[in-house]
């Protein structure tokens, strides 16, 4: 589940006449894996292939384990003895991105380092340029670099009211509340909720907004956080007022919105499932927000059956709500 990324990005020594570079991307790894389609043509030949066939052929889906994919990605333009930064966002939606000189040695940047920038969704933007603040002499430098979704608002939003995340007439227990020690002890998950609830439930955008960010494709769960932390899946919603809600644990290929798209709330997302760093089925939600390269989770209410505003609480029995808002 991803919020918030730090790098080691890159370690260049360059001296007089020549040039030793190594080169440290200590970025999450890329997809090695593909999803696997079996289909059976005319002649009744069985195919294997990573390409999905022609939407009239019938098929099957064999969903294949894989790391995380970078929704950040750093690549270097310019010269050698020059070189010039840019970050590509594969989010819907901004992202602050900081930029740090570490271990520096003779280095000039352009624009000075340390920097906030913020880069909007499907974007690439140039970041930062470098070289040897004496030409004569050799430079060294490392760059970390630190992303956070969304963008930077100084004040915490207050007041916000959502449906629940999941269909009016529906009802389930609250696991988890505001400030729960078992598993949300850190500032992005402190006023996250778990609903206790089984595996393909439907999931309902509890507020309107751009889908932000999917992931999908995670078939596992368990308590190692070591293992499964990083592998709900899970979507992000971001809402008009900058705020994002993210709804985690989610079941295989289950969600049903692309990300870009505008969805309204009370719209199916997916359905809930048990991947990921869970002990049993549920849903994780949060209303979150940047503050500055920090992500907080926001208390927040839902809407109760009666139109009232009602804050969860652990073992309450929550009631899906109707309506959009």
């Amino acid at each position: 589940m991803l919020n918030m990324m730090n790098m080691d990005v890159l370690c260049i020594r360059r001296w007089p006449g020549f040039l030793v570079a190594a080169l440290l991307l200590l970025l999450p790894a890329v997809a090695g894996a593909k999803n696997i389609y079996k289909y059976q043509d005319e002649n009744g030949i069985w195919h294997f292939t990573d390409r999905a066939p022609a939407e009239e052929v019938p098929f099957e889906t064999v969903y294949m384990e894989r790391e995380p994919e970078p929704r950040i990605r750093l690549r270097q333009e310019g010269s050698k003895e020059s070189p010039v930064y840019l970050v590509f966002n594969d989010f819907w939606g901004p992202v602050e991105i900081e930029l740090k000189l570490l271990d520096a040695v003779n280095v000039l940047s352009e624009p000075p380092l340390p920097a906030r920038f913020i880069v909007p969704g499907q974007q690439e933007r140039t970041l930062v340029g470098l070289g040897p603040l004496d030409p004569g002499r050799s430079y060294q430098f490392r760059l970390g670099m630190s992303s956070v979704p969304g963008r930077p608002i100084s004040q915490p939003v207050d007041n916000i009211v959502v449906l629940p995340p999941f269909a009016d007439g529906e009802q389930f227990p609250v696991s988890q509340g505001f400030q729960g020690v078992k598993t949300h002890t850190t500032t992005d998950s402190e006023y996250a909720i778990d609903i206790a609830m089984p595996v393909g439930t439907p999931i309902h955008a509890a507020r309107a907004g751009i889908v932000m960010d999917v992931e999908e494709d995670f078939n596992r769960g368990g308590a190692n956080l070591e293992k499964f932390g990083d592998k709900a899946n899970h979507v992000r919603i971001l809402h008009d007022d900058g705020t994002m809600a993210l709804y985690a644990h989610l079941d295989l290929a289950s969600v049903n919105v692309r990300p870009g798209a505008r969805i309204r709330a009370g719209e199916k997302i997916a359905r809930s499932g048990n991947t990921g760093f869970s002990s049993g089925p549920h849903l994780h939600f949060a209303i979150q927000q940047n503050i500055g390269m920090e992500l907080i989770s926001l208390p927040f209410r839902f809407r109760a059956t009666d139109g009232e505003p009602l804050v969860p609480r652990a073992d309450q029995l929550l009631q899906g709500s109707p309506g959009n808002y």
